[in-house]
Parts: C-alpha cells; structure tokens; sequence
C-alpha cells in the first residue's frame, strides 16, 4: 500500500489514509483545522523506532522528518534549539562541530527531537543527573489539537512543560524543541564480569553508588557492569573502538542470533550453535574487562541504524524497577527466563540489558517520579515473531507482578491495568490532562484509547 508505514522491527504495520509530511508549523496547523481531508486520529512519527503502535493511526500519520532545520545553537548559555524532524544523531553531529554535545546521547541515533522531548527515553552511561531525555528540555512549542500554537518553558508555564515532556503527542504535535547542553567529554568505560548468583547487595549497592554511569549486561547467568568514568581526552584508538561498537549493536549482534534461528532448525543443534555465541560474547567482556575497557568521545555512543537490514535489527522491551529490589527481580527474572526456555524452547539471543536510571521528576508520567531505578530489558533478534511477542506477554505479568514500571514506546502490549497499577493516581491526572486538552479525541489512537481511563475509550476520532 502506498501510506504502509512499518517501524523498526517489523513487529507493526499502519496503513494511515493520509500520510503526510510537512515543512512548517502552519502546514501542521492546516492539517489539524481540517478533519474532511485528514480524518483522526491524527498522529505524529518520527522513524517509528517505538516498539508499541504510539504512533500508529488508520486516519492520519504527520511523517516530521522533512522538518529537521537547527534553529540556534547558543554556545554562551548552553542551549540548542532545532525542528522536532531531527535526528538525535544528526543534532549531535551539529554541536560536535562546535565542540559541544547533548546531556543525554541516546543510542538510537534515529529517534527524532520530537519524540525525545515528549517520548520516553533512557541513558544510564550519561545519565549523570538525569536519565530521560525529556527532562533536559527547557522550551517546547507545539500545534494544539484544535491548530493553535502553543509553547511552554522552564520560566514560562513550566507546569505546562512537566505535562508536555511526557505527553507522547496527546496533547499537541512538537515542531521545536530547546534543550540543554554541555561541552564534548571523553568518556572511559570499564566492563567488571561477576556470576549473577554470587551478587550480594552490598556490591550491587556499591557499583551503583561508585558509577557515573552504569549498565549491566548479563549472558547466560553472568552479570557484566559497565562503569561509566571522565576523562580529560580519548585515546588513540577511541575512534576505531567506537566504529567496532556501532558495528556490532547495529549489523553484527542481531544478525549472528537471526542467522541461528533461521536456518537452524534442529533443536539440539540450534542451542548448541546459541551457546557458543552466548560463549563468544562472555570472552569479549572478558577481554574488555582484561584489557581495562574503551575510550570514547561520548557522542560516539550514538548508533545510526538508518542503514541496518532487516536481517540484522534487534528488538527489546523496558521494564524498571525500584533499585532496592531489582537484585531480587534480576534473578528471579534469570530464573523465569531458563523456566520458559524449558518450556517453550525459546530464549533471548542477545545479552539481557539492565540501565541504571536516577530519580528524576522532571515530566508527570516520569518512571523515576519517586526513586532511581534499575530496569531489566530482555532484547532479541526476532525471526518467530509470535514467539517472541508470547515471550513479551508473559514478561509483561512477570514484571508486573514485581511493581515494574513500563514504558508506553518500548513495553510491547502493556495493559490498562498494568500502566495503571505502576503510574498510580498520575495516570488518572494524565489522562484527564489529555481529556482537557484534547476533548474532541483528534489525536487519540486506539493503542492509548484503551491504555487512558474507561471515560476517555470512547473518544477515538
């Protein structure tokens, strides 16, 4: 179909009547003024790297890439100001130039300003203050649904800008964002492997107190923290260090686990084939780990996946829990893991990530509102989509069941009750903020029709 619109993965198809991309604010306001040409729900997209239908619509998609101008880069007060269409990996390449970078340099390069300031996001390697994105976004300007332009900022309606920065395009379409920034850093990365069930709190605890930033990997039942740390300049070697990372988070990773699942078909001999590259990337770790880590400047986190076959793109889902329990959650989650692969013969073919995000209540549907948090992402290169996606469902209940908070663009087929239960009394303050904002449904989808308050499923435009 001509308007066919497929995010990253694969794993979601929409097939909007209108698809339209336009170059101005007023274009946009054109659109939403005009509900005959462009019927609702009306929805904006960036790349549609999400991995939950947020975007998705049957009536009318705003593609906003073709509004991706840098509008200022203010190297004197540290603000940045660009289109809502840019690329983060795109913006960053603009500041680089002037020796200047992001807060957060998120690893989806793709993902659009846009969808940064009102989207949910993580960065636990940057994540020195905050780990969301949005919460470094100090002026925003938007087409209400009714097609007025609206802004807010941190000194001009800022109770406006907590709603905005998690407002996932319900409350107006984003074509400018202004965000903080800061001067480049080199940034130097340790990589301490440690069996999951000899972790104690106290090194837990330890780890995540001692860390800039902190991440932890796990392979089969290894935990590998990734430590964040300063440093003064990059190494001779941090440019092609950064090139092989990108190569293998963007190309090599996914498509060795899509490989083995696609064209192994013995049982025995897939998961002996899974095991050995399970093997492989604990001997990398290791060998990171020996060797003392990598150098980088810290834009060169930032991966472009523009260019990743299908063959070799990864899927993940997020669920973050309060950092007092997540040693219990991890290994109970280990265990789970090896249960349903006894019983279903399927397991993640990639290492399982965890992100260590600080407490931060800088938007209203913040998950770090009251705590830091410590997620467990399971990621994987799909090739049996209904496995995995039963995978995802049956985490879903796990992680539920364990006071996890979802993300609404990356946790797959959260339910009413389970957004409800982890977001408590600001769902229902979200959704009547949405309600008020946007009391005609213009911009409400079926995907967060049924996740809002029983009185909002009935508006869908």
């Amino acid at each position: 179909m001509a308007n066919q619109v497929v995010n990253y993965d694969g794993s979601i198809t929409a097939s909007p009547q209108q698809l339209v991309y336009p170059q101005s604010a007023e274009e946009i306001q054109a659109i939403l003024r005009d509900p005959v040409t462009y019927p609702g729900p009306v929805r904006a997209m960036g790349n549609y790297h999400s991995l939950t239908p947020c975007a998705s619509s049957s009536g009318t998609i705003i593609n906003m890439t073709k509004m991706a101008s840098v509008v200022a880069v203010d190297a004197t007060s540290l603000r940045f100001t660009a289109q809502a269409g840019i690329q983060m990996i795109d913006a960053a390449n603009a500041l680089r130039a002037q020796k200047l970078q992001m807060m957060l340099n998120i690893e989806i390069g793709n993902m659009t300003l846009g969808s940064a300031a009102c989207c949910h996001s993580k960065d636990a390697l940057d994540g020195i203050q905050f780990g969301q994105a949005s919460s470094y976004v100090t002026q925003m300007k938007w087409v209400t649904p009714a097609g007025d332009l609206a802004e807010a900022s941190e000194t001009d309606n800022p109770d406006l800008l907590h709603l905005m920065r998690s407002s996932y395009g319900l409350c107006g379409i984003v074509y400018e964002v202004t965000l903080q920034i800061k001067p480049i850093e080199a940034l130097h990365f340790t990589y301490l492997p440690i069996p999951a069930d000899q972790l104690t709190q106290a090194q837990v605890d330890n780890l995540l107190d001692t860390s800039e930033g902190l991440i932890c990997w796990t392979v089969n039942r290894t935990a590998i923290f990734q430590q964040r740390f300063r440093v003064t300049e990059p190494k001779i070697l941090s440019s092609l260090l950064a090139d092989v990372r990108r190569l293998l988070w963007s190309y090599a990773g996914a498509r060795e686990g899509q490989l083995i699942n696609r064209f192994v078909t013995d049982p025995t001999l897939r998961n002996a084939l899974q095991q050995g590259d399970f093997d492989a990337a604990k001997l990398l770790y290791s060998a990171l780990h020996l060797t003392g880590g990598i150098t980088i400047l810290a834009p060169d986190k930032i991966i472009d996946y523009h260019a990743t076959p299908a063959d070799a793109r990864y899927a993940f889902t997020f669920w973050a829990f309060p950092r007092s329990q997540w040693l219990t959650t991890y290994l109970a989650y280990l265990d789970f893991t090896d249960q349903y692969f006894q019983s279903t013969g399927f397991r993640c073919n990639m290492p399982l990530g965890s992100y260590h995000i600080r407490q931060d209540a800088s938007s209203l549907l913040s998950y770090t509102q009251d705590q830091e948090v410590f997620s467990i992402d399971p990621i994987h290169a799909p090739t049996d989509l209904g496995a995995w996606q039963a995978f995802l469902q049956a985490f879903n209940d796990f992680a539920a069941q364990r006071n996890g908070f979802p993300l609404l663009n990356q946790s797959p087929f959260v339910t009413q009750t389970q957004v409800a239960a982890a977001y408590g009394p600001r769902w229902q303050q979200f959704s009547a903020a949405v309600r008020s904002a946007d009391p005609g449904g213009r911009l409400l989808n079926p995907y967060f029709a049924t996740l809002l308050v029983v009185c909002l499923i009935n508006r869908v435009a």
